[in-house]
């Protein structure tokens, strides 16, 4: 899937989205991005407005779709509304995107399904390429719409210069080997995560942390273990720990910390610290080499090196698999949980 999806979309040492449905001046001049989506697509432009502004340096907007289409946004021309959605179908992203466009916006798609309603509401398409994600739970559509929205990112960046040709080379060539780097990672944790798996499955509660670009991978971890194996988690940003959620931790308490390599690593490490000091138990997901990482958690779960804004796609295996675990040690169908559809349709 993730292969799929970056393929012939690097060409060289530039990006070709042909389908976008934005000409290369209409990009250049775009003085705002809007993000809108749901659960786990929500996720992935998180990750998006991270890249898009430290790469492309166009400020971006990120909002629940279901939130957003009600609190009458200031949108019009010369903004561009993205909405991601898996299916194509989700209400809420369909309806946020309709009234964008009513009011003069731009409206991009990035979805998974080839004539879905969401390409028919938008100006243009960015498919994920992702192939029939027959679980109810997104895993490789979570992939697949991070990559998107790296490679509108990177576009963004060409067209407007906000990064060096060697630095733009240098993230290409790094974005051609993440299907490769994915498979090591699944090579290198699944083991080690199906043990933490089974010796935490009974726990009562997990805590997801996370910053900067490692917080949205902490939001879909725990998403993914709610979703999947019914075990009451929380996912917050690290820095937000001690404004509530550090009343919850004892012995009993698994954090999750993602402590990958980033410019606020220390910070992370600082609040796994924390975390510790109370008596909770840590499982770190950090990059190889990094022997830091160690000395603040009980457990290590490493993935390959790369750039560190696209660390995400790595990282949330990891976590992918963990969730896993934790369903299958309770006995759970991990391909059908309760309460859930594959596609919302509905608000």
């Amino acid at each position: 899937a993730l292969a799929e999806t970056i393929a012939d979309r690097v060409c060289g040492d530039r990006v070709e989205l042909g389908e976008i449905g934005l000409s290369d001046d209409e990009l250049r001049a775009l003085r705002r991005i809007v993000i809108v989506a749901c659960g786990t697509s929500y996720h992935a432009g998180l990750v998006g407005r991270y890249a898009i502004e430290a790469w492309a340096r166009v400020p971006v907007e990120m909002d629940i779709a279901s939130e957003w289409r009600y609190r009458d946004p200031i949108v019009g021309p010369g903004d561009l509304v993205v909405g991601i959605s898996q299916s194509g179908e989700t209400a809420d992203t369909l309806a946020a995107m309709r009234m964008a466009r009513a009011r003069g916006a731009r409206v991009l798609a990035i979805t998974n399904v080839m004539g879905s309603q969401a390409t028919r509401d938008s100006d243009g398409v960015v498919y994920t390429r992702a192939g029939l994600e027959i679980g109810v739970a997104a895993t490789k559509t979570f992939l697949a719409q991070v990559a998107v929205m790296y490679l509108i990112a990177l576009k963004l960046a060409e067209l407007r210069g906000t990064l060096s040709p060697a630095g733009l080379s240098d993230l290409l060539r790094d974005m051609e080997s993440l299907p490769r780097l994915v498979e090591q990672v699944i090579e290198r944790t699944d083991g080690p995560a199906r043990d933490i798996a089974h010796r935490w499955h009974d726990a009562g509660f997990f805590l997801y942390l996370g910053r900067h670009v490692g917080l949205p991978v902490a939001l879909e971890g725990a998403l993914k273990l709610k979703e999947v194996s019914y075990v009451p988690t929380d996912a917050y940003a690290a820095g937000e720990m001690k404004h509530g959620p550090i009343a919850l931790l004892d012995e009993r308490t698994p954090v999750v910390c993602v402590a990958t390599d980033s410019p606020v690593l220390d910070k992370v490490l600082s609040n796994a610290a924390e975390v510790r000091a109370r008596g909770a138990h840590v499982v770190a997901v950090a990059t190889e080499g990094n022997a830091r990482v160690a000395e603040y958690a009980e457990e290590v779960l490493e993935i390959p090196r790369t750039d560190w804004m696209l660390q995400p796609v790595l990282a949330i295996v990891p976590l992918q698999l963990l969730a896993y675990g934790v369903a299958r040690a309770r006995g759970l169908n991990v391909d059908q949980p309760r309460n859930l559809a594959k596609t919302v349709t509905v608000e």
